[in-house]
């Protein structure tokens, strides 16, 4: 016989949210007390070294409409290039620059943004230089696993060109999504990257 529970419903079904935000950006989502600050919200200290720059974006699923309880982690290397890990073996990471950001979607318009550095070349695994890039992870509803994708600038065009990851994508067309473009805003520097999740422009992702 099975049991009725009238004063206990079921947990709701999702695959990630409401609570990877309740857990990971409280005070976003309206539960202060729990820390000072979200953990990620605030990149760039004072006295950090490289071009500030600001990163907006949205996520959009397959349909073309906007992701508004996605949530967005970023890791990058400072302006030197270094990054602020303790495997680091080349040198010491600028101390006012954490190198790691977290940030949920706007509930209205579904956009992220990072006030952050713009990041120096990291050397591959046989010594070339990668192009300056920040790695980018993706949570939402009805995405089961993170999703891994890379930012790269428009303004790099160089340096994209030899970067040995860009390279060994096996269909180059589709570079184009991992590029973020430049422009200036009110004197600031702000690049927009936008993510697909699916169709015809869907971003790059990577298998890590």
């Amino acid at each position: 016989m099975v049991q009725r529970l009238d004063h206990l419903k079921e947990t709701p079904s999702q695959t990630a949210g409401p609570y990877i935000h309740i857990g990971a950006t409280p005070n976003h989502s309206g539960i202060a007390g729990v820390y000072s600050n979200d953990l990620g919200k605030a990149m760039v200290g004072r006295g950090a070294k490289g071009e500030r720059i600001t990163i907006v974006g949205r996520v959009f699923d397959g349909a073309g409409e906007p992701l508004k309880d996605a949530l967005v982690e970023i890791w990058q290397a400072d302006a030197a290039g270094l990054h602020n890990s303790p495997q680091e073996k080349r040198g010491k990471a600028d101390p006012n620059f954490t190198g790691f950001g977290r940030q949920a979607t706007d509930g209205k318009t579904g956009e992220f943004r990072f006030e952050t550095i713009k990041p120096g070349a990291v050397p591959f695994v046989d010594g070339r230089l990668m192009a300056p890039h920040i790695t980018a992870w993706i949570i939402a509803r009805g995405i089961n696993v993170g999703l891994h994708t890379r930012m790269y600038f428009s303004d790099e065009a160089a340096a994209n060109a030899k970067c040995p990851v860009l390279a060994r994508l096996e269909h180059q067309g589709r570079v184009k999504s991992l590029i973020a473009e430049r422009s200036e805003k009110g004197g600031k520097v702000v690049y927009r990257f936008d993510i697909r999740l699916q169709g015809e422009d869907q971003t790059v992702f990577f298998d890590i």
